[in-house]
């Protein structure tokens, strides 16, 4: 008879061995695990799960994927005595393809799911809990998941209005979808790899289009940027003076253009800054001086650009700083104007600092958001005037208004879908890294 010290190894190892058993049942076949594990209905549930998709779902699952890896076959029919070549549609099969692809993704994480269900009730066994029987399993996963089923229309969603086409968008830049050579379904739509990638940077039609259109895009974020920031940093600043009365409505006053809709607005300035009969140029003329082509020279373009944009913008930081800079403790202005600091010293080292640290992540997103500022650009100007050196883009076109003219009007949807991969880039690296230089999101004092 085996002495206690050698009976424990042993009951270890035999529960080793049924907590395998019972993962690789889980493995092989959806339920059997559980059945295993003495819970009848719930594998017989999860077993009729397997069952469902490998009868009603195997065969639509491997044709979808069979279209996403090969965007379909060119083949010959024969009509009325005539040969004519007719091909599968490739965005419909890619489309397709994605769809299935992620309910497959979906299905193996409920097959892990099933997995470590079985992994985990085998434990709780050896530990001495129970297994729980149909009636204590509803129960136990209402109370333990309710939140998870309650989000699962949420995710449903985000699944396929929001990642799908976010997939589908990435995959067109693999590919050779332009037109008016490449459109389905007359010609079929081939996986290219980086070839448009390459094209983009290497090839002088696309290249020299790509960088001009990204520095001005750039610099058009920065502009947009910086003129409505501190352009509403000035006035919050005018309107705190201790001098000016009527504080209130002074703000309301200014916070007008950002209440009326901006499309209005956009609209108003265009014939504003007409050349021809807009009446900035009338009153110029009483002046003296010469008509100016607002709209139709690059450089007054990206000027009148700036300048409606920073007025449609600047009142969201006059509202935002004007908060800000009541909540700055007087005693910090009195103390520096003890020690003999000047206006300049006092808002160089107070105001500026606190005002900066509560909105530096805001500034930081409206730059992200003036990159793709599409309105403006689209409403005011149409990316003109026209520039004969670029390729479907104009002289005032960023990169997102640029997308637009290659999709909608031209049919370079590759050449698009390239474009907004690197835009994204872009604004991700940007932004992560000044959000990790902002003091506002580290765990630290705000004055060391």
């Amino acid at each position: 008879m085996g002495s206690p010290m050698s009976i424990i190894p042993a009951a270890r190892e035999q529960r080793s061995v049924k907590t395998t058993i019972s993962v690789t049942l889980s493995i092989l076949f959806m339920g059997l695990g559980q059945i295993y594990n003495r819970q009848i209905a719930k594998g017989l549930l999860l077993a009729l799960v397997e069952l469902y998709v490998l009868i009603f779902w195997s065969k639509p699952v491997m044709n979808g994927l069979w279209g996403l890896i090969t965007l379909g076959e060119q083949m010959q029919i024969r009509q009325r005595g005539r040969i004519i070549e007719q091909g599968d549609h490739s965005i419909f099969l890619m489309v397709e393809g994605i769809i299935y692809l992620l309910a497959l993704l979906v299905m193996i994480c409920f097959y892990i799911f099933n997995i470590g269900d079985a992994y985990k009730v085998r434990k709780g066994i050896e530990a001495g809990i129970p297994a729980h029987d149909a009636k204590q399993s509803i129960k136990h996963a209402w109370e333990q998941g309710y939140a998870y089923f309650l989000l699962i229309p949420a995710i449903t969603f985000t699944l396929f209005l929001t990642i799908l086409p976010l997939l589908f968008g990435i995959l067109i830049a693999f590919t050779n979808y332009s037109g008016p050579n490449y459109l389905p379904p007359k010609h079929l739509v081939d996986w290219v790899g980086f070839k448009t990638f390459s094209n983009l940077f290497n090839l002088k039609a696309w290249s020299h289009t790509f960088y001009g259109v990204v520095s001005w895009t750039l610099l058009w974020a920065v502009l947009a940027t910086v003129s409505t920031y501190f352009t509403g940093l000035f006035y919050a600043l005018i309107i705190n003076v201790k001098a000016v009365r009527f504080k209130r409505f002074w703000r309301t006053i200014y916070i007008l253009p950002w209440a009326i809709p901006a499309f209005v607005t956009i609209l108003i300035f265009r014939n504003f800054f007409n050349a021809q009969f807009g009446p900035l140029n009338e009153y110029l003329s009483l002046l003296g001086i010469s008509a100016i082509p607002w709209l139709s020279d690059p450089f007054w373009a990206k000027v009148s650009l700036v300048f409606v944009n920073t007025w449609l913008g600047f009142p969201f930081w006059l509202a935002l700083m004007s908060g800000v800079l009541t909540s700055i403790d007087k005693d910090m202005y009195e103390a520096a104007e003890v020690d003999g600091a000047s206006p300049w010293q006092r808002f160089r080292t107070i105001t500026f600092p606190l005002v900066l640290f509560a909105t530096a992540p805001l500034l930081i997103m409206s730059f992200a958001g003036n990159l793709n500022n599409f309105n403006i650009i689209y409403l005011f100007t149409e990316g003109g005037p026209v520039n004969i050196d670029y390729s479907y883009a104009g002289s005032t076109d960023i990169l997102i208004s640029w997308i637009f003219k290659l999709t909608l009007q031209q049919n370079q949807f590759n050449t698009a879908s390239v474009i907004s991969i690197l835009i994204f880039i872009i604004i991700a690296i940007f932004s992560i890294w000044n959000f990790r230089q902002t003091r506002a999101f580290k765990e630290e004092d705000m004055i060391q």
